[in-house]
């Protein structure tokens, strides 16, 4: 069976800030942990920003297309996203501690907006609003949901089901925030 190697890459990517605690991931540490060339990353992939970005993006798509599986409507799915986002929140630590932070930031923010963006688009949200609207209404919802996840506790973990029943109404705006 053939390996994916955009797969294996991104595996050894993960082990080393994982598993070795790596502070600044390089390519040459991934390919010595991958066992393959720098001229098979760079064919791959241009450089380490676009490896986080092809896993986000891919496990983004992933997260938009069990949602759309399983059904269950907004609410189900927005669940299912906090948490495979908490579960993620080891690694998007371990990630923060690299020297890719900032495009790691913008990553993660881009994937939550496009969440939010989906949600809406598929459950016909905010009719009446202009696109610009819309966008801010998205950008809203997309900086708090970071805030809130970077901030998660156990408590919240406890709380799960109100946090999506509340984030959820927020979206659909039947509730502002301060409810």
């Amino acid at each position: 069976m053939p390996v994916d190697m955009k797969e294996a890459i991104a595996a050894a990517a993960r082990t080393l800030v994982m598993d070795k605690h790596v502070k600044k991931l390089t390519v040459k540490d991934i390919v010595e942990e991958c066992g393959i060339t720098r001229q098979a990353f760079y064919y791959h992939f241009a450089d380490i920003p676009e490896l986080l970005q092809w896993v986000l993006e891919r496990e983004t798509t992933q997260i938009l297309q069990r949602s759309r599986q399983q059904g269950g409507g907004g609410e189900q799915g927005l669940r299912r996203f906090f948490q495979l986002a908490v579960q993620a929140r080891p690694y998007i630590r371990r990630g923060m501690q690299t020297g890719y932070r900032d495009e790691l930031e913008r990553m993660i923010t881009d994937a939550i907006y496009r969440c939010f963006a989906e949600v809406v688009e598929r459950e016909d949200l905010y009719r009446g609003y202009s696109r610009a609207e819309v966008r801010l209404i998205l950008r809203y919802h997309t900086q708090a949901v970071t805030g809130l996840l970077e901030s998660w506790t156990d408590e919240d973990s406890k709380n799960l089901d109100q946090i999506v029943s509340l984030v959820y109404r927020m979206v659909q705006g039947e509730v502002s925030p301060r409810g």
